[in-house]
């Protein structure tokens, strides 16, 4: 007799729904973008060297993606939050200890392959989970800024030298800017339904005591709910993501941001942010400016806001944020962008 076989009825039911579910989304997941590939290149014939078809796919790939990761991070987070009590969470990363928990956080961040829109639903997962604010922030900001893919390009075409720095750049950043606006209080500037736990459309005081039928309900009720709410400005965020998507401004960063350029450090923030990509997207364009002559400092300013500051992750995350928060979280990582630009322009001239 199998496991599964030797399980009552019921349980044996709903733990064969989850497999089978769970290898749908992996599979959906992993065929994603040949899908893509098949639909528009093959069966459409769109030619794959237009850019008119590289922004369509963009559009096609990571609204399916992105949606993907909603669901699945959403749904797992709100399971597993069900059975976290608010007070433990807060006692170990609150308080006293919160700067400890910015660089748990941060460091937490840094192993989660997550761009800076699809690390939106683990904030909100950590959020109403009882993580102070700034805690979750400092994942936020780390979650795409640094991450392993950029890690191994650096270190192949860089050298170690500038990947330690990036790291412990991005790190730094992830851990500051999330510790200052957790000093501010910004906590009374998140949207009231982060904070609310539901079951079965009513706001419930504690999980203790739920079945575990009941809490796969409440992670499926709370992605109906989040998607609900947010998709309008997901669809937003990532049209925009893919309409600018593969504009190199290579030749207009070399006349204006310089290493000539006293701003070319602000220059390359200021046009980072409206772009979309993840870090490995944007490596090609970061080599090709470094071979240009422009400073590493401002190339990793530049990269920096592209991951951490994407205008598509802003307009996902004012579902979430209200307008004074989502300012302060740009204000401040924005600052630290720079400084970093500018120290590193210094220390390696």
């Amino acid at each position: 007799m199998s496991i599964a076989e030797r399980l009552p009825a019921s349980t044996r039911g709903r733990t064969l729904t989850l497999a089978g579910a769970a290898c749908a989304w992996i599979l959906a997941y992993w065929i994603n973008g040949w899908v893509w590939d098949r639909l528009l290149y093959d069966v459409a014939g769109l030619r794959a060297d237009v850019r008119s078809t590289e922004t369509i796919h963009f559009f096609c790939y990571d609204t399916v993606k992105i949606a993907l990761l909603l669901v699945g991070i959403i749904f797992v987070v709100t399971v597993l939050r069900s059975y976290m009590s608010i007070e433990r969470t807060r006692a170990l990363l609150g308080g006293k200890r919160q700067g400890v928990g910015n660089v748990m956080a941060a460091g937490l961040g840094v192993i989660t392959p997550f761009c800076s829109c699809s690390a939106v639903p683990a904030f909100i997962g950590f959020v109403a989970a009882g993580v102070p604010i700034g805690v979750t922030l400092s994942f936020l900001i780390a979650s795409p800024l640094v991450n392993e893919i950029a890690i191994g390009l650096l270190f192949t075409l860089f050298g170690w030298q500038i990947t330690a720095l990036y790291i412990a750049a991005g790190l730094s950043v992830a851990v500051v800017a999330g510790w200052t606006l957790g000093r501010l209080g910004v906590q009374k500037w998140v949207e009231p339904f982060v904070f609310e736990t539901r079951l079965g459309g009513q706001v419930i005081d504690s999980t203790a005591g739920l079945t575990f039928a009941q809490r796969l309900q409440m992670g499926a009720e709370e992605v109906t709910t989040i998607l609900r709410k947010i998709w309008p400005y997901l669809l937003v965020g990532i049209g925009l993501g893919a309409v600018i998507h593969g504009w190199a401004p290579a030749d207009f960063f070399t006349s204006h941001a310089g290493g000539g350029n006293a701003f070319g450090v602000l220059i390359a923030v200021a046009i980072g942010v409206p772009l979309y990509s993840n870090a490995a997207g944007v490596m090609p364009l970061v080599q090709a400016m470094y071979e240009k002559g422009l400073p590493m400092g401002t190339l990793l300013a530049f990269m920096m806001s592209v991951v951490a500051l994407s205008l598509p992750e802003m307009i996902l995350l004012r579902r979430v944020l209200k307008p004074q928060l989502l300012a302060a979280f740009v204000a401040v990582v924005a600052t630290g962008i720079v400084a970093v630009g500018y120290l590193f322009n210094l220390v390696l001239a």
